[in-house]
């Protein structure tokens, strides 16, 4: 059994190839596009390097890779929560111990030597990187903009002192009936009580150059919230170029007052499926699935990606007019679900308003601590 510290191009490959082998005829893993994580990994196609600093291992035994890790130190991030803390990330291996305990081992003395006081994880480079690890609610497919782990890896990192910090909750909701109609009344009430006017759009071309005040929206909205730090102009440009072009234009809604931009919503008929079909490539299918999946003409759920609201116009409603705008376009699409992306246990607004739908809890994921001793 031996521990290689990334360096090749074979090395990197391997790194995210893992997860096929490991989840290979598992119905409720989604792949991620191959490149796409290869990107994300390397410091000439991820600006998020400007502001971090990260090294990733595999394990191999017999020569097969067995497991893998990564460490980060976001700078930025540690500096804006006046903390010094790394973090683990894409954390993935076979249920054998002493593979784990090879592999933590590595992130964590990297991270000491960076003078770190201790970890969290799994967290991502970035709030829009991948966060937690699911430890509730396996028998379910997962969303694009969530998770999926091995059942035994929760036990694995446990047994090397890592304890809870904070659970992300997601939910799967029935659009339909008292709940549909109570947030039409909602929204018409909001929309006459502060003349908020709703944007919708219908190609990629009028939205795109709407994408930096999305992000400049989600800066202020999510700067409160744990592990998230403000993005600057090169993140920004990286994440619309990436998720640009895979949005259905008519699922992002924008709400503007007195001429003001204050909030968006955005949702994406699920490509989990198609995701799936895709095997982690564009070509030479994955594109067609991706493309026919994001319609909307052809599954019946809706994943809800991202909201954010001003912070001065929390008090406005906007939120329940822009989710009801989203709900209106499922509807045109025969869309029932949704699909909501990871809750704080602590949002009790959030939470309770997803409780006015006919619902079900059904996923919990969860970011470990770990202080060094």
């Amino acid at each position: 059994m031996e521990i290689i510290e990334l360096v090749s191009k074979k090395d990197y490959r391997e790194f995210v190839k893992l997860p096929f082998r490991l989840y290979k005829g598992n119905p409720n893993w989604v792949p991620p596009m191959i490149n796409d994580e290869l990107k994300m990994l390397q410091s000439a196609t991820n600006p998020a390097f400007d502001f971090c600093d990260a090294k990733f291992w595999i394990v191999k035994q017999g020569g097969i890779v067995v497991g893998r890790i990564g460490a980060i130190v976001n700078k930025l991030y540690n500096a804006f929560r006046n903390e010094n803390m790394g973090r683990f990330t894409r954390f993935e291996c076979i249920n054998d111990r002493e593979v784990a305990e090879k592999l933590f081992f590595a992130a964590e003395e990297w991270l000491k030597d960076q003078g770190m006081s201790g970890v969290y994880g799994p967290l991502g480079f970035s709030n829009l990187d991948l966060q937690g690890m699911l430890i509730e609610g396996f028998d379910h497919l997962a969303s694009i903009a969530s998770v999926y782990h091995q059942p035994y890896y929760q036990g694995i990192v446990e047994s090397f002192g890592y304890e809870k910090e904070i659970d992300w909750i997601e939910f799967r909701l029935t659009v339909e009936g008292a709940a549909l109609e109570k947030g039409i009344r909602g929204a018409e009430i909001v929309r006459k009580r502060h003349n908020i006017e709703v944007m919708h759009f219908n190609t990629t071309k009028e939205l795109t150059p709407y994408a930096p005040k999305l992000f400049e929206i989600l800066n202020d909205a999510f700067d409160v919230l744990p592990f998230v730090a403000p993005m600057d102009e090169k993140m920004i440009n990286f994440y619309s170029g990436k998720y640009m072009p895979v949005l259905n234009p008519r699922f992002v809604k924008m709400a503007r007052m007195n001429g003001e931009i204050i909030g968006f919503a955005v949702g994406l008929p699920s490509l989990s499926v198609a995701m799936q079909k895709s095997g982690g490539k564009l070509f030479p299918f994955g594109l067609f699935h991706i493309l026919k999946a994001k319609k909307g003409n052809s599954g019946d759920t809706m994943d809800q990606m991202l909201t954010g609201i001003k912070k001065e116009y929390h008090a406005t409603g906007a939120i329940v007019l822009l989710q009801a705008e989203l709900q209106a376009e499922m509807v045109a699409h025969h869309l029932k679900y949704i699909e909501t992306t990871g809750i704080f246990e602590t949002n009790a607004k959030v939470i309770a308003n997803w409780k006015n739908f006919e619902h079900i809890q059904h996923k919990r994921r969860r970011c470990f601590k770990k202080l060094f001793v």
